[in-house]
């Protein structure tokens, strides 16, 4: 499992990347907020559980840890892609995917949670 999250961790900073790359490139930035979610959310966040799972690995054999990967790893890609055609169109047709995004997302994290108090012991 810690694996899964160190390999989907850095796709993440690799979008991020690419995506800051084009906004100074272009000189538009207004997708500096899809910009920093996608690193922190997706490339930070992911990469710190992956090594506490790698540290920790009766946490990392659990459900919890397999719904939390699934869950962040639905609820982000749908909650900045929702955001970025958002400020893209210039209107909130997309704000219902952001929303439902955000949520899943936050299931995950808190499933995470969970998992850290249950099997993270000295």
């Amino acid at each position: 499992m810690a694996a899964r999250f160190l390999k989907i961790a850095t796709i993440y900073f690799v979008l991020a990347i690419i995506l800051g790359i084009g906004m100074g490139i272009t000189h538009v930035f207004a997708y500096a907020s899809v910009h920093a979610h996608l690193n922190l959310a997706g490339w930070v966040t992911l990469a710190i559980i992956g090594l506490i799972y790698k540290a920790y690995p009766q946490a990392a054999g659990s459900r919890l840890a397999n719904w939390h990967f699934w869950l962040h790893n639905l609820g982000l890609p749908v909650m900045q892609g929702s955001l970025f055609l958002m400020i893209l169109t210039g209107t909130e047709s997309f704000v219902v995917g952001a929303i439902i995004g955000s949520l899943v997302l936050g299931i995950g994290i808190l499933l995470f949670a969970i998992n850290v108090w249950k099997h993270v012991t000295e």
